[in-house]
């Protein structure tokens, strides 16, 4: 795990990335202790021409939640070696979930007496901040560890609660009271639909198996220590199938070490992430695993 195997990573999965390209990764509250190596996105980014760095402002009262402070805590974790676009800083665009669509309107009456699925809170469109229109690409550049919400947050939370506009989106998809359980989960696949939709042939993601705390960056200095041992680097063209082998490869590790991470994962029905994500068509749950 280094700057140069992150970058091994993304030669094989870089195919689709050309113009103008986002790279979205989340920057974190201020000082948190499992961040990400900044060298890592930091080699990368100086080696994909027309890039830059892509967030969104938050829902919950953080310095984020604003972007003038929100800019402020980039510089503090070292974010701002490169410019910063924060998508929602001039507004809101809404973007479409065709997939969503095309699966409410041919599927979801056939799980009728035994659906899987939560009935009546799915979303049609989310708002994500104007600026995305700018970006030809999108490279998803995540952080894999646990999640309060979501059980854990791969490439999927990344762009499914970080793309959504902090004052509109983010609330579309966490209702009100700050609701959890399978409702949110699908509400946030729901979300990341769109922009993979909005991206489609022009995505592609990284996940980054290190510093496996239970808690997510925006936890800050109170992130939760890490019980899991560093485990790699996974990258794909499809953001089910990276999602999937990360899980995967967590519950393979011996059991002291998954214990805490699968104990977050399964209390909140984090799974259901991929099986929304397969319902949806969005990619595949079955892999080949190809080490380099």
């Amino acid at each position: 795990m280094s700057p140069e195997g992150v970058q091994k990573i993304y030669q094989q999965i870089n195919q689709g990335i050309t113009g103008k390209v986002g790279i979205k990764l989340h920057t974190g509250e201020p000082h948190g202790p499992n961040l990400l190596p900044i060298e890592y996105i930091k080699n990368l980014q100086s080696k994909i021409p027309h890039s830059n760095i892509v967030e969104s402002n938050v829902l919950y009262k953080s310095p984020r939640r604003e972007t003038k402070t929100h800019r402020e805590t980039i510089k503090i974790n070292g974010f701002d070696f490169c410019p910063v676009d924060i998508l929602d800083e001039d507004g809101d665009v809404m973007l479409p979930m065709p997939a969503v669509q095309a699966f409410l309107d041919k599927q979801l009456d056939n799980y009728s007496g035994n659906c899987p699925f939560e009935r009546g809170i799915h979303l049609h469109e989310i708002a994500v901040g104007k600026h995305v229109q700018k970006y030809d690409s999108l490279l998803v550049y995540t952080h894999f560890k646990g999640h309060t919400s979501g059980g854990f947050g791969g490439s999927l939370k990344n762009i499914g609660i970080g793309m959504a506009s902090g004052k509109v989106g983010k609330r579309m998809i966490h209702g009100e009271g700050w609701s959890r359980g399978k409702g949110f989960l699908e509400r946030m696949v729901e979300s990341g639909d769109a922009t993979v939709e909005h991206f489609k042939g022009h995505i592609t993601y990284i996940n980054v198996l290190k510093n496996i705390s239970v808690d997510c960056d925006c936890a800050g200095a109170n992130g939760a220590k890490p019980t899991c041992d560093d485990i790699g680097i996974i990258g794909s063209t499809d953001i089910l199938a990276a999602d999937q082998a990360c899980i995967d490869l967590i519950y393979q590790m011996p059991a002291d070490q998954r214990h805490d991470i699968v104990e977050r994962i399964e209390s909140r029905f984090g799974l259901h992430q991929l099986e929304y994500m397969e319902a949806l068509g969005m990619g595949s749950r079955e892999y080949n695993l190809i080490e380099i």
